[in-house]
């Protein structure tokens, strides 16, 4: 018996929201076997890397921690991906947004004053933008391919970072260590849950979600992306500027991932250093398309992703295996979520239909679709 994809007279809504759920279920079993192979309880070691770093408030806490520049990160490109704007860049972008706070923070290292941490925020936003910035000028003047634009720009901008923190801005008192010196407590972060990491950082991002959804769902900008994502042609023919949503998604997603740069430096990590990000800005894409370019959905999609990382962590502590089992896990589940996505325009269908039904079941498919 063999299997065939047949077209749909109609994708399919239920799909839409299927298709995660089963990249899910597919990642679970796929990492079981792969476990298995290796010789390791496969329960166990899944047991490791989803229950056990959330089995207590810090644990939780830190899931939240790790979720918030995903989250950011993830909602701004998707109003780009809904857009057909392909910025791959969000991890450059928030490496120039951790560097232009991080100037702030340095320049204001003997301050207390209150206003360190909007000067912090607005500074990693617009260190953001300005990267974003690039790749929107290349593609509206030159029609330079933004995918590998913003891509290579990343590179540029972890060696900006590193020359900055082997050079001007190393710590003094750090023998000779590539970092910045610490940030002053009017630059860091307020917590909000005692004796964790967990600061006010979720609150903006909560905010930041809030006003995405409703930007999408209730602007005409948020229409326009959409208009120009499904239906180029049309959005041409309605008079909507593709130029403008270039510059809007591109600049957009830019200033996101730098207020997250700008949250890492001045949370969890408290001073520049070679590495600010662990890949935040390209998980985020995975991100994006878990969560179906939905805000909701990007928030719950994030706090998958961010359990990665710990469950990433915790088999290199509990089993010893690599930190590199958290970049498999995230790679089955994208390759598993592309694979799905199939079935939203195609269903199966057991045996080989004739050429003469495939035909009239292709020429009545398309009939309906044109309808």
């Amino acid at each position: 018996m063999s299997l065939s994809l047949v077209a749909r007279p109609q994708p399919s809504k239920l799909m839409v929201y299927l298709s995660p759920l089963l990249a899910l279920v597919l990642t679970l079993v796929s990492g079981f076997l792969m476990f298995s192979l290796m010789g390791i309880d496969g329960l166990d070691a899944l047991h490791a890397f989803f229950i056990l770093p959330i089995s207590d408030l810090y644990g939780f806490s830190e899931l939240l921690v790790k979720a918030i520049p995903l989250v950011l990160i993830g909602v701004g490109l998707s109003i780009g991906f809904k857009a057909n704007v392909w910025n791959i860049g969000a991890e450059g972008q928030l490496v120039m947004g951790a560097v232009a706070s991080g100037g702030v923070a340095l320049l204001a290292f003997e301050s207390d004053s209150v206003l360190v941490l909007p000067a912090m925020m607005i500074a990693g936003v617009l260190g953001g933008m300005a990267w974003g910035a690039i790749p929107a000028w290349l593609k509206t003047r030159f029609n330079a391919n933004e995918i590998l634009t913003s891509l290579m720009l990343t590179y540029v901008a972890g060696l900006f970072l590193s020359f900055l923190v082997h050079g001007p801005w190393r710590d003094p008192e750090g023998f000779n260590f590539p970092e910045s010196r610490l940030f002053s407590e009017s630059a860091l972060l307020p917590i909000i849950l005692e004796d964790t990491r967990l600061h006010i950082g979720l609150i903006l991002a909560l905010f930041v979600v809030a006003t995405i959804w409703v930007l999408l769902s209730r602007t005409l900008i948020g229409f326009q992306v959409k208009v120009v994502g499904a239906a180029p042609r049309a959005a041409r023919f309605a008079g909507f500027k593709e130029k403008g949503l270039i510059w809007f998604s591109l600049m957009l997603g830019g200033g996101l991932a730098g207020l997250a740069g700008m949250i890492e430096v001045s949370g969890p990590i408290g001073q520049l250093v070679p590495q600010v990000s662990p890949g935040y800005g390209f998980t985020a894409i995975i991100v994006a398309f878990v969560g179906r370019l939905h805000p909701l959905g990007v928030t719950v999609a994030g706090l998958l992703l961010a359990l990665s990382y710990l469950g990433g962590e915790t088999l290199q502590i509990e089993m010893g295996l690599p930190q590199a089992v958290t970049g498999v896990f995230q790679g089955m589940l994208l390759f598993f979520l592309l694979a799905c996505d199939v079935l939203i325009k195609f269903r199966i269908r057991l045996g080989q239909p004739s050429a003469k039904k495939a035909t009239a079941e292709t020429e009545t498919a398309n009939q309906e679709a044109g309808a």
